[in-house]
């Protein structure tokens, strides 16, 4: 790989009092903070975010889009590879973006790891083809030729990434959430050196968010391929997470996967969360819903760079809140000025109010701000107005 093609983002943040964590998607306002046990610091943990192009052949001119995040401390850290999911709306796939899991890449970073999120081919401003285009629903390619496609793409970046002197290639771990997570169970087929484990969030290919799956044989058949290869490797330690209220992969299709996985001589820890907001397949979105199970899976496995330590959280700028918040209103607004660009926050000027974070562009974070603005505010729905919008963009 050529040096020349690793391209630098302008949007590469390095502040010394932090950056920006991405909160919780609008529609759940009343989360709150991730119970942790945050060691007080004389001084703000400095964040490292920087978006960039990462070499990859297949993923011409451009490369894979990344987003990287860590705390600089001295040495070298862990390696967490994290990847995205894929919308029922194919249209949806291009404005796929990294800064979308700001809030869980830096649940990992003020964990001791040095974070890539990754924008697998085809989708955002990734070069290539997408990776399940025809995959298992169509009448080219299968649903093992998909997840291998996924998993490929994180193979090549945790190869550039082990090169980085922030990383310490010994020690990788791999997230994924729907697509994502199905990648996860084909990386444990042929996992990369330094792979110590993989953890899937609701794992799968195929579905309308309906309870359907447009080909629940062949996806079954793929676990079961997967499970056969990944015992030749010596089954690389997973934990799996569905929920209960997942109207993608519901209970009785996960405990499928699980089963032909197993069947195939796969090993897996299976977690079933209890339901979480209106579609659990967005339980990855919400942190506080997994952090205790993560944190215990990792803990076991002695992968907890900092053992019980976790590092401060970026800290939230002194701005003063539009006219007219109060309580939430007052929370959302603290959140939004740690969130991650592209970003907008919109209100009536009486209280109501609606955010958005981590889009693709200013146009579809400003959109996605008053449309939930709008929706809170009922009959007043008109007086809903961007009042703040990512710094620097007009």
């Amino acid at each position: 790989m050529r040096k020349s093609w690793y391209l630098a983002v302008a949007m590469m943040l390095c502040l010394g009092a932090g950056f920006a964590s991405a909160q919780e998607p609008a529609a759940n306002p009343a989360g709150g903070a991730v119970a942790d046990n945050t060691q007080p610091e004389k001084r703000p943990a400095r964040y490292v975010e920087k978006e960039m192009y990462v070499p990859v052949m297949n993923a011409l001119p451009q490369g894979l889009d990344v987003l990287e995040v860590y705390i600089a401390t001295p040495g070298r850290h862990p390696l967490a590879i994290l990847t995205h999911g894929s919308a029922v709306d194919a249209a949806e796939h291009a404005h796929v973006t990294p800064w979308a899991q700001m809030n869980q890449a830096q649940w990992f970073a003020r964990r001791g790891y040095v974070v890539v999120v990754v924008v697998r081919k085809g989708y955002g401003k990734s070069g290539g083809m997408e990776d399940g285009r025809f995959g298992g629903c169509g009448p080219r390619g299968s649903f093992e030729e998909a997840g291998e496609a996924s998993a490929e793409d994180l193979r090549e970046v945790i190869a550039w990434a082990a090169k980085q002197p922030e990383v310490d290639p010994e020690t990788v771990l791999s997230v994924g959430i729907s697509t994502g997570g199905f990648a996860q169970v084909a990386l444990s087929a042929n996992p990369p050196k330094g792979l110590k484990a993989a953890i899937s969030f609701a794992g799968g290919r195929g579905s309308d968010g309906k309870e359907h799956n447009c080909n629940l044989d062949g996806l079954l058949h793929a676990f079961r391929a997967f499970g056969k290869d990944a015992a030749k490797h010596g089954s690389l330690p997973m934990l799996w997470v569905y929920s209960q209220n997942d109207h993608y992969f519901p209970p009785s299709m996960a405990t499928q996967f699980d089963a032909a996985y197993r069947k195939g001589g796969g090993a897996d820890e299976f977690v079933m969360a209890p339901p979480d907001g209106e579609d659990g397949h967005h339980l990855y979105s919400h942190p506080e819903g997994w952090s205790e199970t993560v944190n215990g899976f990792l803990k076991a496995r002695g992968l907890l760079p900092l053992g019980d330590v976790v590092l401060p959280p970026p800290v939230v700028p002194d701005v003063p809140a539009p006219e007219g918040l109060h309580d939430r209103g007052l929370e959302a607004w603290k959140r939004y000025l740690v969130s991650a660009p592209y970003k907008a926050f919109a209100t009536t000027g009486d209280g109501v109010w609606g955010q958005s974070n981590g889009a693709f562009d200013q146009a579809i974070a400003d959109h996605d701000a008053e449309e939930r603005c709008r929706k809170a505010a009922g009959a007043n729905a008109n007086a809903c107005h961007v009042v703040a919008r990512t710094p620097g963009v007009k």
